[in-house]
């Protein structure tokens, strides 16, 4: 029993060693194909190293991030069920790509700035990767 106690409370403490350094949970997004005729898109979970957007592009089979069409705000850590309301038509067909971009860099915090080709809450880039998810709109 006290080598158990003794084990856990030295993987605590490499944890909150590890956290207190500035190591951010590793990025990702979670997503499926999914019916968007309802006007929203969503994924089922987004992990962001900081405070963030997931953002939806217009993409195709080049796999190149194309114009914004929704986003909605992330917070630092794991976030479940991120709901983007599109901004402009989605068809049945469409290829989007679920994007996570950073909260910075541009003049208003906690406002979405970013346009295509901007740096102002642009993609985040871990080991110069974005950070994404394509799906087919149903």
């Amino acid at each position: 029993m006290k080598f158990l106690i003794t084990t856990t409370a030295a993987a605590l403490m490499i944890t909150s060693a590890a956290l207190a350094d500035g190591h951010a949970p590793t990025p990702m997004v979670n997503a499926m194909d999914q019916d968007v005729s309802n006007g929203i898109v969503s994924a089922a979970s987004v992990t962001a190293g900081e405070n963030g957007w997931l953002v939806v592009h217009r993409t195709d089979a080049e796999m190149k991030p194309g114009p914004v069409v929704g986003y909605a705000p992330l917070r630092m850590g794991d976030n479940d069920d991120v709901v983007a309301i599109l901004t402009e038509p989605v068809a049945s067909g469409d290829m989007l790509m679920l994007m996570v971009h950073a909260e910075k860099g541009g003049m208003v915090t906690g406002g979405f700035e970013y346009t295509l080709g901007a740096k102002e809450d642009g993609p985040i880039k871990p080991d110069g990767k974005l950070v994404m998810k394509v799906i087919t709109a149903k």
